[in-house]
């Protein structure tokens, strides 16, 4: 088990407050939130909607769309600001530097852009939720959890990985099946379990999308994609990622 299990415990306590103006956005960041344990999740389709919950609530993290029908983003997250310190995500469909910019310099503490992988925004509110228990126990010298394959690192909080020190660029589904399979290291993952995971979907008919999305990964990861040591086929039962010493 890895240290996060740990820290985080009682994760279902933790209140998570979705703002999106998209129900169907909001659903299914939820259904993966549910999935992953979080079992008290606060939803508002307006920047109104949402400084009143959060007055009332006191969430312990903000997932916040920029367009939002009365409020902007940025100005709910600066309105926020004025009483709280929780961390806040953006959601966004620009992926501009100056719009990232301005949401961070707002009091944002993370930028998603849509669209997104489901199982990225878990990953991102988790290393948050890290963040806050380190911080409030005083370890303030305790570094982000990270895991080492042969010459990969997986830098679970910052949602990076790196190989022979150089980082690689995978696309959030990419990174998001990594993940998720490190943090599982070792344990056989099935196809469905994977997909339903990530994309945050039933799985059927999810064979060839995840055997194309392993393959790719393969490509970035292995020496040699064609013999890989690291991400492992099990036939008949799925994958898994396993640390070599040899």
């Amino acid at each position: 088990m890895f240290e996060q299990e740990t820290i985080l415990a009682h994760i279902s306590e933790k209140k998570i407050l979705l703002v999106d103006d998209e129900k169907d956005i909001m659903d299914l960041i939820e259904d993966v939130l549910c999935k992953d344990g979080f079992q008290s999740i606060l939803k508002a389709s307006n920047g109104r909607e949402a400084i009143s919950l959060c007055k009332h609530y006191n969430p312990e993290v903000i997932v916040l769309d920029i367009m939002l029908p009365d409020i902007d983003g940025i100005e709910v997250c600066k309105k926020i600001r004025e009483f709280s310190y929780c961390p806040i995500l953006f959601l966004s469909s620009k992926n501009d530097d100056v719009d990232k910019i301005l949401g961070l310099s707002s009091g944002g503490d993370d930028y998603i852009t849509k669209p997104f992988s489901p199982r990225e925004i878990v990953f991102r509110i988790k290393a948050q939720l890290r963040r806050q228990q380190y911080n409030q126990a005083g370890t303030y010298t305790l570094k982000s959890p990270k895991l080492t394959i042969g010459d990969l690192l997986i830098d679970l909080d910052g949602c990076r990985v790196y190989k022979s020190e150089r980082e690689i660029e995978l696309t959030a589904r990419e990174l998001g099946l990594l993940c998720y399979l490190a943090e599982n290291q070792n344990k056989i993952i099935s196809k469905e379990r994977l997909y339903e995971q990530v994309w945050g979907e039933d799985s059927v008919g999810c064979d060839n999308t995840i055997m194309v999305h392993i393959r790719h990964i393969r490509k970035k990861i292995e020496d040699n994609p064609a013999n890989p040591k690291l991400l492992l086929t099990v036939k008949g039962l799925g994958y898994k990622l396993v640390k070599r010493d040899d």
